[in-house]
């Protein structure tokens, strides 16, 4: 098994992040416009996600923390199918506007670590400057 870890520091206040990126059944979409086209619920606490290049991943959520601003889910079919998956996002205040946001993953087989490595690395830019962009715009506008 490989586990995967991507972190960004995000010049965002952590619960404007985390209200985005919490959000299981739209958070895809809002946090990473353009790298997601679509993500629905199924069912309670499964999604289904859309990504622009016609990719597809059915998720189910397995822990909600929202106090500790963390979930975990697993990817259980779609055009990518791992015989494990695991994977947490996770949203930490280091101070005032700013906070961490950090995705970790742990895959099998071997075969998917890469292209999954990969996709969360631009997922996590994406998301940073995403973030980062609707903090600014709420600044301006305030």
């Amino acid at each position: 098994m490989t586990r995967i870890r991507e972190e960004r520091i995000v010049e965002a206040d952590a619960d404007d992040v985390w209200a985005i990126i919490g959000e299981f059944e739209t958070g895809p979409v809002r946090m990473a416009p353009g790298f997601v086209v679509d993500s629905r619920l199924e069912e309670p606490g499964t999604r289904f996600v859309t990504f622009a290049n016609g990719m597809t991943a059915r998720e189910r959520l397995i822990e909600l923390d929202a106090e500790g601003r963390s979930f975990t889910y697993a990817v259980t079919g779609g055009s990518v199918t791992p015989t494990h998956d695991r994977a947490t996002m996770r949203v930490r205040p280091t101070a005032e506007g700013r906070c961490v946001f950090s995705w970790t993953r742990d895959v099998l087989p071997d075969g998917v670590v890469e292209p999954m490595r990969q996709a969360m690395a631009y997922g996590a830019d994406l998301i940073k400057l995403t973030m980062e962009d609707l903090a600014k715009a709420a600044g301006r506008a305030g």
